[in-house]
């Protein structure tokens, strides 16, 4: 479900980007999205965007009021136009990839690494190395410790996965067995 949440507000976050950079409102816009963000992922109004006998209207009403005098005309018709598609809830994710969007046009790439085992500094340092080499950009990393992968590592940068992991490629070779 995660990915399909992905795929609906990733137009919406890519719009609203473009319309950012446009206006010259990147921070502006920034602001604005973590704070319907924060609205839409607070539990109570995550409880009311999925009742359906809730109408859309007072729920656009309720985010709106909410956020108050935060948000320019534009950030309100975000929420408008979301509201009217039933989409208020696409709103963290939204937030999300416009900062992972934000990050990537200063020339920044989040990237996730999970291994089985504590990456040491060095460890760290050269994998940074390696992937501002593959990535072309600067590379931000995030190091968890997830020993359910058995060996290696798995990176996320974005939509690229790299599944280096003991467990990914066992997983790989019966998926190649059933065939």
């Amino acid at each position: 479900m995660a990915g399909d949440i992905t795929t609906i507000a990733r137009p919406y976050a890519e719009a609203v980007f473009a319309r950012a950079q446009e206006a010259g409102q990147v921070g502006a816009w920034n602001d604005a999205l973590s704070t319907l963000s924060s609205i839409a992922g607070d539990a109570q109004m995550v409880e009311q965007i999925g009742n359906p006998n809730v109408p859309r209207e007072q729920l656009c009403k309720a985010t709106l009021e909410i956020a108050s005098t935060e948000l320019s005309t534009e950030a309100q018709n975000l929420v408008k136009l979301l509201s009217a598609n039933n989409r208020l809830s696409t709103l963290p994710e939204i937030a999300r990839l416009f900062e992972d969007l934000k990050t990537q046009h200063e020339g920044v790439r989040q990237v996730h690494v999970r291994s089985a085992y504590d990456l040491s500094e060095v460890e760290q340092r050269e994998l940074v190395a390696a992937l501002e080499k593959r990535l072309g950009a600067e590379v931000e990393l995030t190091a968890e410790t997830d020993p359910s992968l058995i060996g290696g590592v798995e990176i996320r940068a974005g939509d690229l996965v790299i599944d280096g992991s003991v467990r990914g490629k066992l997983r790989n070779l019966a998926t190649e067995l059933q065939s």
